[in-house]
């Protein structure tokens, strides 16, 4: 008799991963930041360091040109990005990390690191690498051997 099929992986993945961004954002709302949601997270990865235009940011989330533009409406409202002149398109605009969206960045990456300690104290930190090692190689060799450069926010 041949096993059943199994999703098991897949449901874990998506768990572990709606855990670690429920934590994180709990911690971050403690710290402060009450105003952002999981898919800014999103968002600053892909405007750090040097900013994006609306257009690169919508390609990167993978959403429409309007749905970016009232993405950085929302963060902007909110002081966390700001919009300057394009440096090299006189009519187009750069989005870039204010401070406040730096220290958010800042502190996203102090919460995380604990979080996966935490879970490394409960399998063991080789194990931990070993997972993330494994992770790796199975999403690389899934896209054709890179790494995926585009982020679709779920949530």
């Amino acid at each position: 008799m041949e096993p059943a099929p199994s999703y098991d992986l897949t449901l874990l993945l998506l768990l572990g991963s709606r855990t670690m961004i429920d934590t994180l954002h709990k911690h971050l709302a403690a710290r402060g930041y009450d105003d952002v949601r999981p898919a800014h997270g999103f968002a600053f990865h892909r405007l750090a360091p040097d900013g994006a235009t609306g257009n690169e940011l919508a390609e990167f989330l993978d959403i429409t040109k309007q749905a970016a533009s009232e993405m950085v409406d929302y963060l902007e409202q909110h002081g966390y990005v700001v919009r300057r002149p394009h440096p090299t398109d006189r009519r187009g605009k750069i989005v870039t990390l204010t401070e406040r969206g730096w220290s958010c960045i800042r502190e996203t990456e102090a919460i995380l690191s604990h979080l996966e300690g935490q879970w490394a104290t409960i399998i063991g930190a080789k194990r931990m690498e070993e997972l993330k090692i494994d992770l790796r190689q199975l999403v690389t060799v899934a896209n054709g051997g890179f790494l995926p450069q585009k982020f679709r926010p779920t949530w």
